[in-house]
């Protein structure tokens, strides 16, 4: 199969702009529809071919990674699949440096996830066929904070309890900050605040807070971009990767596809430096230089596939230290159907540039004792 039988994943190219909020949902859609498809590509996948009735293993992993942009629905989770003592274990085998068992703990137990709703299938959806949208990042003490995007709104809340915890460092209490917070407050209590999505993206502009990017007309990457990106992707994957059909176990296909690290690292890199000045601004490709300490070990990523479906992509970063001693430390990336996302009742409506005024400055005034403490310990 050649490049020239490579079509770039319809799922993976940026929809029309929404007349409203677009920072907020490129944000979202980003990080939910473009990882589902993209994570597949990235790592292994290479072509469909026509339709074919026995499959090869590199087509079974483009053809479930399709399934997932038939869905009008999407989620997402990333963690890591080990017990804080195996990677205590496998910190102890790369640094002098005992890992403390609570780092070891927020580590092995966090979880990031994302889920999307569209109208339409993922695969056709644009920004503006958006639904809802959500993310939400739990540690081993709780959910330390949330977004959701639900109609013209956003709703975000956080557990400052939590993430003290976390730091270890006391946060300063509602009562602590100055009346100008606001309602910044409700965020500090861990309660529901919204803004308009609107509301937000001008935000973003007046505080210069919003990403900018070499190609002012839009935040996503344009599509003739998007095919160099992945053509280099899929030239390094050509060249470096082999995959295996490791049959079926408990109902999942699973297959296996391996690729020496920083050969591969080094080959994707050096395609994509043609293309690095159409990248957002900021994005800075590592160096030769830079990935000559990378280790050269063959890794493997597995992808499981259920009713023809991408259901798990995982590698096991242990594989890439000097002596795993038969640690095993697998770093996964989940996919299913998004649940309904609701709006959160009882939310308080704040300006967002209230929002994002308190957020970037520490909340109120500069002088407030609460936050000069937090900004202190930052």
């Amino acid at each position: 199969m050649g490049d020239s039988q490579v079509e770039q994943a319809p799922w993976c190219q940026p929809g029309p702009a929404a007349a409203h909020g677009e920072p907020v949902i490129n944000v979202i859609r980003t990080t939910t529809l473009t990882a589902a498809g993209c994570a597949a590509l990235l790592l292994a996948t290479t072509a469909a071919c026509g339709t074919v009735e026995n499959l090869t293993a590199a087509q079974k992993i483009d053809r479930a990674a399709d399934k997932l942009g038939e869905r009008n629905s999407l989620s997402l989770e990333l963690g890591l699949d080990a017990s804080p003592a195996a990677l205590t274990k496998l910190a102890g085998q790369t640094d002098d440096e005992p890992l403390p068992p609570k780092v070891a703990k927020a580590l092995t137990k966090s979880r990031i996830s994302f889920s999307v709703r569209s109208k339409k299938p993922l695969e056709d959806s644009g920004a503006k066929d958006l639904v809802s949208a959500g993310m939400k990042v739990t540690v081993p003490d709780g959910v330390l904070a949330e977004y959701r995007l639900v109609g013209d709104y956003a709703y975000y809340r956080m557990n400052v309890k939590v993430f003290s915890k976390l730091a270890d460092f006391p946060a300063p209490t509602a009562d602590e900050l100055p009346d100008e917070a606001g309602a910044l407050k409700e965020v500090i209590e861990g309660k529901w605040v919204k803004f308009k999505t609107e509301d937000l993206a001008e935000g973003l502009k007046e505080s210069g807070a919003a990403a900018s990017s070499k190609k002012e007309s839009s935040e996503s990457l344009d599509a003739a971009t998007q095919k160099k990106i992945m053509k280099a992707v899929r030239g390094a994957l050509q060249r470096n990767v082999t995959f295996k059909d490791m049959g079926s176990k408990d109902g999942t296909d699973h297959v296996v596809a391996k690729a020496p690290f920083r050969t591969l690292l080094t080959d994707l890199f050096d395609r994509l430096r043609p293309v690095v000045d159409d990248l957002p601004e900021g994005a800075e490709l590592p160096t030769a230089k830079d990935l000559k300490d990378a280790p050269n070990k063959k890794v493997a990523v597995d992808f499981a596939i259920k009713d023809g479906a991408l259901t798990r992509v995982s590698l096991d970063v242990a594989t890439l230290a000097d002596d795993a001693r038969g640690v095993k430390v697998p770093l996964y990336v989940k996919f299913g159907e998004a649940s309904v996302i609701k709006a959160p009742a009882g939310a308080t409506e704040m300006p967002a540039d209230e929002l994002l005024s308190g957020l970037l400055s520490g909340g109120g005034s500069a002088d407030a004792e609460g936050f000069d403490s937090l900004d202190e310990d930052f």
